[in-house]
């Protein structure tokens, strides 16, 4: 046994020194260290105007605009927030109230039909399927930005300006959700197990509701995020419906104060801006934790 073992660590210290491991052992070094400062410089680019604001933010009121804006220079945060809540008579904080209604209402719904029409798409068989999600691969291709002007015109035509209405609709449809609800249903919900619930007498829904949503619950939060940030950063589609200052969302306000600089401080628009980027924030520390893979495994033998 011994001399088993011995030949067969000499023969791994042999095949790690060989010229070829050393070579590849020098090749892959510079690709990590390649790889290493992309990723550093593409968080720097990323959070750099992330810290700027937090820093500008902090520091008392007027003062936002003075020095590098790199460090920190005092501290104000609690004397602008209360700025920035006396002004307009609090409107700031109506926004974020209707941001907060057309993001959590708009996601959640275009979560739920995405994961329906994901699931439909990768496990039923139905004349068209291939053509249908053709028509949802050419959609993920288009910019939404292109639908402003046809919705605001059909929205206008039925009486919906300045509704609620006009910025939620739209809202709970994703191509891309469906594109990816449909991949990941494809790859991790396995047939037998649906034809298991099939044969304990549940329904179709049910199969959906019990077993598919639990397995596709990794990609339903990723959706779910990427439509809340979505809804959250839109701008176009809301200024053009919503004329009503109290039915706006915190983007289209935010861009109202920075347009008005006499009526309204510029400061004021950076104290707000940092705010605004909170929600984001709290939807992604709360709902990481279900980012895992793996759910499936084990669950056909």
């Amino acid at each position: 046994m011994s001399l088993l073992s011995t030949s067969t660590s000499t023969s791994t210290r042999k095949s790690t020194s060989t010229p070829a491991a050393r070579a590849r052992r020098d090749t892959d070094l510079p690709s990590r260290m390649t790889v290493t400062t992309l990723l550093v410089l593409s968080a720097f680019y990323f959070l750099f105007p992330l810290w700027w604001l937090l820093v500008s933010a902090t520091k008392p009121f007027g003062d936002q605009f003075t020095g590098t804006g790199l460090w920190f220079d005092g501290f104000g945060l609690l004397d602008n927030i209360a700025r920035l809540s006396s002004q307009d008579g609090g409107i700031f904080w109506r926004w974020m109230l209707n941001s907060v209604l057309y993001c959590g209402v708009g996601a959640l719904f275009g979560t739920a039909f995405s994961a329906l029409a994901g699931f439909a798409l990768a496990k039923y068989r139905f004349p068209g399927r291939g053509f249908l999600f053709g028509v949802v691969l050419a959609a993920v291709l288009i910019p939404k930005v292109l639908f402003t002007l046809p919705l605001y015109l059909m929205f206008s035509g039925v009486g919906l300006i300045d509704n609620p209405l006009a910025v939620l609709l739209p809202s709970v449809v994703s191509p891309f959700g469906v594109y990816l609800s449909r991949v990941f249903a494809a790859q991790t919900v396995p047939d037998e197990v649906l034809e298991a619930g099939r044969l304990d007498g549940a329904g179709e829904f049910r199969i959906f509701r019990t077993i598919g949503v639990r397995m596709m619950l990794p990609a339903l939060v990723t959706i779910f995020l990427f439509q809340f940030v979505e809804i959250w950063n839109n701008y176009l589609l809301p200024a053009m419906v919503l004329g009503d200052d109290r039915l706006q969302p915190v983007t289209v306000g935010l861009v109202g104060w920075n347009a008005s600089h006499v009526a309204v401080p510029p400061p004021l628009v950076v104290i707000g801006s940092l705010v605004s980027v909170v929600p984001l924030l709290i939807a992604f520390l709360a709902l990481q934790r279900f980012w895992r893979a793996g759910m499936t495994a084990g669950a056909v033998k």
